[in-house]
């Protein structure tokens, strides 16, 4: 199966998404720039994990998963992310990124 962008990946029964991290905006939002970018700009600073916090929580609520289900498993210092979402499908991913 060919992977819908390169930016959102199928790993086994999991999906790995590389997102660039903007802290600081004035309000939490997913720019889209397919197939290339995912955007995630946060209200939460970048001190303390607290953009990594907001990251996972912002993209549970926003694809309608369990929080324990989303983690940051590259990048935690860096905006740019590896965030695995456990026990999903690539395409129902992509779908709800771009349902809003």
């Amino acid at each position: 199966m060919r992977p819908a962008s390169p930016c959102v990946q199928q790993e086994g029964s999991d999906v790995l998404l590389t997102v660039h991290v903007q802290p600081r905006a004035s309000h939490n939002q997913v720019v889209l720039q397919l197939p290339d970018r995912i955007n995630l700009r946060l209200t939460a600073p970048p001190v303390d994990g607290a953009a990594n916090a907001a990251c996972c929580a912002f993209l549970a609520d926003r694809l309608d998963r369990p929080k324990s289900s989303v983690l940051v498993v590259r990048g935690e210092t860096s905006r740019r992310k590896l965030v695995r979402i456990r026990n999903a499908s690539a395409g129902q991913i992509l779908a709800r990124l771009q349902s809003r």
